[in-house]
């Protein structure tokens, strides 16, 4: 069997709508403050820390990475990826294509609709109860992780991945708010 690769697809968490202020700039809400390191902590509990994180350079997106990696524990490899704010799931696939062979596990911090159409496009079968709650919303702070068996990222295709786990703070037990 190909070795295996493993993509983390974390949407930011809740951001904030504050008057006069850009999208790209929007910071996160109070609610995102609290999820995002709750959703790190997961993270480390489950042994799904990434060898790299790719993060939207979207304001709400860096911050979350800041606070989910700070409860991490750890120090993880991240960079900044323009093409990550507001992207398409094609933009998406081009991204994943391009990581480092080096990299067995990679993590993206981006946004719907993007990151919901990019999952879908990608996961071929997964448990059933995970795949219907990806397909009804992939909400704020929303965790997906996908299982390849392929040698490179350069093979990751439509309908070759295995979604190994999806989910959200409310599912963990952490935001009882929706």
């Amino acid at each position: 069997m190909a070795p295996m690769r493993r993509l983390i697809l974390l949407r930011h968490a809740k951001s904030d709508w504050p008057d006069g202020v850009p999208d790209h700039e929007r910071p996160l809400a109070k609610r995102g403050r609290r999820t995002a390191p709750l959703m790190g902590t997961y993270l480390v509990k489950q042994g799904l820390l990434p060898d790299l994180a790719l993060i939207s350079t979207a304001r709400r997106a860096i911050e979350t990475w800041e606070l989910a990696s700070a409860a991490c524990g750890r120090t993880i490899a991240w960079k900044e990826e323009p093409r990550l704010y507001d992207a398409a799931a094609t933009t998406l696939l081009d991204i994943v294509r391009e990581a480092p062979r080096r990299i067995g596990t990679l993590l993206i911090v981006g946004h719907n609709p993007g990151l919901e159409e990019f999952a879908g496009i990608l996961i071929g079968k997964g448990p059933e109860p995970a795949l219907s709650a990806l397909h009804q919303k992939f909400p704020t702070a929303g965790l997906a992780v996908i299982d390849f068996a392929v040698q490179d990222w350069t093979e990751i295709a439509d309908g070759l991945g295995e979604l190994e786990l999806f989910q959200t703070p409310k599912s963990i037990g952490g935001d009882t708010e929706s």
